[in-house]
């Protein structure tokens, strides 16, 4: 579905990309790993059209985006759950939900507003409240909500549990399993290494902008060096 060859990016003269290889199927879930700094949300934001590329392509559903702006990436089918949440403050939580509201999936049982209040209720009944008052597991809960209601094909969640209270971040994590139940398709970003491999298929880790290894949940558990060289602060 999603596919990155030899994806390089730079930032005005700095690169902070150099030839990523990634890929994601359909109905799979796919983590992005590594340290701080690594290149995780720069590869995300390659993805979205929001960093340009060097070198590379970038294809989904068989189709190049790389070098599409990112309106119409979105409109592809692609979802993002950014890292800081960025709702839309001034307008109320329904209205965040339904300003992009789509079936970009195409699907027979598209997200609804009935569907987000059911995963998190949560926003049930902050409907008219100004996403700006909520707190920061509200406003999180809100991102997520947000992108599934344009019902993408893939959805990407960059740190969606960084910086909550314990409880919101179970809560996150267990939205997260129900929309996998979905089949959906999802890249996620997190630091959680236990639950991301509970969580996903695959793993991909990222050094210094490169890709230093990749493999199943199994195998990641079974080589505790892998965290130690790449993961461990």
């Amino acid at each position: 579905m999603l596919e990155l060859r030899q994806v390089g990016a730079a930032y005005g003269s700095s690169h902070v990309l150099f030839g990523i290889d990634l890929s994601i199927c359909e109905g799979e879930v796919v983590t992005l790993m590594g340290r701080n700094g690594m290149g995780k949300t720069s590869t995300v934001n390659s993805i979205m059209g929001l960093l340009p590329l060097t070198q590379g392509e970038i294809r989904f559903a068989g189709d190049r985006i790389s070098g599409l702006p990112p309106h119409r990436i979105a409109r592809a089918g692609l979802a993002l759950v950014p890292e800081g949440r960025q709702v839309f403050p001034n307008l109320t939580v329904e209205e965040n939900l339904i300003a992009t509201a789509a079936n970009r999936g195409g699907g027979t049982s598209p997200w609804t507003l009935k569907a987000v209040y059911d995963l998190f209720p949560a926003l049930a009944p902050l409907a008219r409240r100004g996403a700006g008052l909520l707190s920061g597991g509200e406003q999180q809960m809100l991102a997520v909500g947000r992108a599934l209601m344009t019902n993408p094909r893939l959805i990407i969640f960059d740190e969606a549990t960084e910086g909550l209270a314990p409880k919101i971040r179970a809560q996150i994590w267990a939205a997260l399993q129900k929309i996998r139940s979905h089949g959906q398709s999802v890249l996620v970003i997190d630091k959680n290494i236990r639950m991301l491999s509970r969580f996903a298929d695959r793993h991909v880790i990222l050094e210094k902008g490169r890709v230093v290894w990749s493999g199943t949940s199994g195998e990641l558990d079974a080589d505790e060096g892998i965290s130690t060289r790449f993961l461990s602060a």
